[in-house]
This record gives structure tokens, sequence and C-alpha cells, in this order.
């Protein structure tokens, strides 16, 4: 009886430290996404009006295009992950017409946001979960995640070649 007593404490404790790693890990994701946001906020607050429209070579995205690009997958990624409906089609975004300052920051942290709420929404148990990826590609809803975050973080470092070329010098790093 001892026996089972000690065996059935050891398994709850065990059960117990899994779902703490998993919301401090939920927790640690959200902390991470919060300062992306934060981050990607101060490309858009430095950059120059005038800048929005700079293409460092006719065939590359516009500083607004890059921004919006991000924020397609941001919208896209995280409706993957959740099995909702995005509020944009594919592409949808980066096609908006209005590239101001204004609405590219109002519609770049409202994808932010989206990635955020998706994130709250999910418990540990659904972050595991398999879903299929671009139709081809089978990952947990974890893994989406991280590669939206992946994406989101490439092409922000490709942003800072658009400010140096509007002669404005980029955000300091924000690793922590």
């Amino acid at each position: 009886m001892k026996k089972l007593k000690l065996m059935l404490s050891i398994a709850c404790f065990t059960a117990m430290l899994a779902t703490t790693k998993a919301q401090e890990t939920t927790a640690t994701k959200l902390a991470e996404w919060e300062r992306a946001k934060a981050y990607t906020r101060e490309y858009l607050e430095v950059m120059p009006e005038s800048g929005y429209a700079l293409k460092p070579t006719p065939q590359m995205r516009s500083f607004a295009e890059q921004m919006l690009h991000l924020t397609d997958a941001n919208y896209g990624f995280a409706a993957t992950a959740t099995g909702e409906k995005s509020p944009y089609g594919l592409g949808e975004v980066e096609k908006i017409q209005d590239k101001s300052k204004a609405n590219v920051t109002k519609v770049v942290l409202a994808g932010y946001d989206y990635v955020i709420a998706a994130l709250k929404a999910m418990s540990p148990k659904q972050l595991g979960e398999h879903v299929k990826f671009m139709n081809r590609f089978d990952m947990t809803k974890e893994m989406v995640f991280t590669k939206d975050f992946e994406h989101q973080t490439h092409h922000r470092g490709q942003a800072t070649v658009y400010l140096r070329l509007a002669g404005v010098t980029p955000p300091q790093e924000k690793l922590f």
C-alpha cells in the first residue's frame, strides 16, 4: 500500500511538473512575441514616411510591402495553427493599397496581436497537436508558431538594409 501511494505521488508530481513546464514554455513564447512586436514597431517608427515606398532594387519589395509580407505570414501561420479562418486571404495584406506609414504600422501591429491572441488561446496540449502546414508539412502547432517567428525575424532583419538606405540608424537589437 505504501509503495502504491509513493508511486501515485511520484506520478502526480511528474504530471504537475510537466504541466508547469508547458505553461512556462507558452509564457516564454508569448514574451518573445511581445518583444518581436515591440522591436518591429521600432522599425516602423524609425522609417520616415518617404521610406515606406523605398525599394533597394526595382525587383524587391518596398519597405511597406516587406512589412506587409511579414504580416501576411503572421496571419496565415497563426490561422493554420488554430484552425480558424484568417481575416485575410493568402497574400491579401501585402496587396493593401494604403501603404502609408500610419496604415502599415496599424496593420502590422494588428498582425502581431492576432498571433499573440492565437497563442494565448491555445493550451499546451493543443500546441502539441499536429497540423498539415502548407498542405505538405506535418508539424506540431507549436512548430508552426516557431516557423512564423523565424519568418518574421528574417524579414524584419532584411528591413535593416532599407533603413540604412533611407539614411536611418536601425533600432538597437532586442535580444532580451
